[in-house]
């Protein structure tokens, strides 16, 4: 068990974390200062409240239990799947609210809680033209709130393909997993596939058996569970197990008295409630054994890299024909599929530019139909208030139109690089390709623009061409994440829209309260605006079509080097007597001790902190 409140334990375990994470830090950015930038960024961002995302198999019973946790029936819909695109976070407020962030929209979409299933799942009706929201934020004075923030992810159907991307996106930001089996089979093969993916940047499991009211023999299934972990998780082969029954603490919900009190009891959900609001209680600790546990997973793969290495020094002619192999089909497809790579992300970037194109031109004919209608019905303030208020518009649209962009870049260039890359290559070419756009980033001067004195263009610093390029201005997304989770980062996509100080002057001098002048004035204004944003969407695509073909020019160079130094590597030490290459072979050995004995110090750090893991109900230990 942990210790009591105020111990000294606490304090302790806060400095041993921060030691070994500072000494780890250090060591990572001696051998992979690029991973070490990621870890870096992971580290800085911002504590909050503690948040535990539920996660599982469709149909395991993830929302019921949800609303069980919570203590609301129905509020997380059930027996439906939420829609891939995005998950629901319960926080606490005095009030119940819903707001859905919604791509393309400046402003998070403020809905009731009856619209979650209109607006979180696929069996929902949305408004015409409506995307599918990313996060559904929902706020209830519901007590186990005020503790921490619960993150339900019912659309992960399977665990498997996108609806597990979903997930880990989810998974990204948490404190610990909630991870729901049921009673009535173990574990499947995408469930614990899932778990070791999601374990490389959560040290923190509770796993919650449901349905087992309904399957008396769900002993049987835990211990089944529990063999599942050993073979195959064993880190997680001690995590605590809480049976429970949602159905059962809905019903008790609907009863009064005791007989409500003795369901609550008999669903044993309250002590699933107490553990996870004993695990947030130490919300800080957790979160720093994260950042512990992803940079383990950064030494783990350095460690391999190594092992590589020291193959190279036991020659095997084999090996070297394989890598000859290798480089020759490589270098073969950059020969006869670099135009026909060249040719698919022409025809991405045309498509997706008349796309958008098209967008703005909706988005703008819809503006201006708004806006003369209220000039044709507005009375003397309304006209007054006309420039001022197309302003606000215009910086509205500028960041719809950003959203847009960004998704739409991304898609881009994460489906142009799958075409050329398998998917173990790819995490590797979009590390390098991040951390190149993230040096951009920082010393790119900020890029503006104007159009006849009337609209002021300003674009954030661009996407770059690939370092020792130079950069180019335009493209970017909407800031930079992590890439620890793989995925490819746009970043700065910011585009700034206004009326510049010319249009203010043109009116007073023009309109002074004249309808018809004033009308005249706004769709001179708007035509401006759709002129310059269609010239900016041009720009932006010619630059992330030309940084994406420098990319993939690059990241194939570069595998290419990389097999010509391995195949280098068993060359000479097969041209290298014994002694060299017992010589090499000692300073690899010697790299390889160092980073595993920072390796041990990590993992010693990671076994202590399971200490502050709830122990789990007597009746569910082995």
């Amino acid at each position: 068990m942990t210790a009591p409140a105020g111990a000294p334990a606490k304090p302790d375990l806060g400095k041993m974390l921060k030691t070994t994470i500072d000494g780890g830090l250090a060591f990572l950015r001696k051998v992979d200062p690029d991973a070490a930038a990621d870890m870096d960024a992971v580290r800085r961002r911002e504590l909050g409240r503690p948040s535990i995302v539920v996660v599982g198999e469709t149909k395991r019973g993830k929302s019921s239990l949800t609303n069980a946790l919570v203590g609301v029936p129905n509020l997380s819909p059930v027996d439906a799947a939420v829609a891939t695109s995005s998950y629901l976070e319960f926080s606490h407020a005095e009030r119940a609210a819903v707001r859905a962030h919604v791509p393309g929209h400046e402003m998070p979409i403020t809905l009731s809680v009856g619209d979650l299933r209109d607006w979180g799942t696929v069996l929902g009706n949305l408004p015409d033209g409506m995307r599918p929201p990313r996060r559904i934020e929902v706020t209830h004075p519901a007590p186990l709130l005020k503790y921490l923030t619960l993150v339900d992810t019912p659309g992960v159907g399977g665990l498997d393909s996108l609806h597990a991307e979903i997930a880990l996106d989810a998974v990204e930001r948490a404190t610990a997993l909630l991870f729901v089996v049921d009673a009535s089979s173990p574990f499947s093969k995408p469930e614990l596939d899932f778990l070791l993916e999601a374990s490389k940047r959560i040290n923190f499991v509770i796993f919650a058996l449901t349905k087992v009211d309904a399957y008396p023999g769900w002993r049987t299934i835990l211990d089944d569970n529990r063999a599942h972990l050993q073979a195959h998780a064993p880190r997680f082969g001690a995590a605590p197990f809480y049976p429970v029954s949602a159905r059962l603490a809905e019903l008790a919900m609907t009863l009064k008295g005791d007989a409500g009190k003795e369901l609550v009891k008999e669903s044993r959900v309250g002590e699933l409630q107490h553990a996870l609001v004993e695990l947030a209680g130490k919300g800080h600790l957790l979160q720093q054994t994260n950042i512990l546990r992803t940079l383990r997973s950064e030494l783990v793969r350095l460690d391999i890299g190594i092992g590589d290495k020291l193959k190279s020094t036991d020659p095997d002619p084999a090996d070297a024909q394989r890598a000859k192999d290798e480089r020759t089909k490589i270098a073969s497809r950059k020969r006869s599929e670099s135009k026909q790579w060249s040719l698919a992300l022409s025809t991405e970037t045309s498509r997706a530019r008349v796309d958008a194109t098209g967008l703005l031109r909706t988005y703008v004919s819809k503006l201006q139909e708004e806006y003369l209608t209220k000039i044709e019905k507005g009375n003397a303030a309304t006209v007054k208030a006309l420039p001022g208020d197309i302003d606000k518009a215009l910086q509205a649209l500028s960041i719809r139109l950003s959203q847009d962009l960004e998704f739409r870049f991304r898609k881009i260039g994460e489906r142009i690089l799958a075409q050329v890359f398998t998917q173990q290559e790819l995490g590797q070419v979009l590390r390098r390709l991040n951390a190149r756009l993230r040096h951009a980033i920082a010393t790119k001067p900020r890029r503006e623009g104007g159009q006849d004195g009337l609209m002021l263009l300003t674009s954030t610093a661009g996407m770059a061409m690939m370092a020792g390029r130079g950069a180019m201005a335009g493209v970017g997304a909407m800031g930079v994440g992590s890439v620890v989770g793989g995925g490819l980062i746009i970043p700065g996509v910011g585009i700034a829209l206004g009326l510049a100080a010319g249009a203010f002057m043109l009116y007073r001098k023009k309109v002074q309260g004249d309808k018809q002048q004033a009308k005249v004035w706004l769709r001179e204004v708007l035509g401006e605006a759709r002129a310059a944003l269609s010239d900016e969407i041009m720009h932006r695509f010619t630059d992330l079509q030309y940084a994406l073909t420098l990319a993939l020019d690059d990241a194939i160079e570069r595998r290419l080097k990389q097999l010509d130094d391995h195949i280098a590597d068993i060359d000479k030490s097969m041209a290298e007597d014994k002694a060299s290459r017992a010589k090499r072979r000692t300073t690899l050995t010697g790299e390889r001790e160092a980073l595993r004995a920072r390796l041990k110090q990590l993992d010693e750090v990671l076994v202590r902190m399971r200490s502050i893991t709830p122990a789990g109900p007597a009746e569910a230990k082995e």
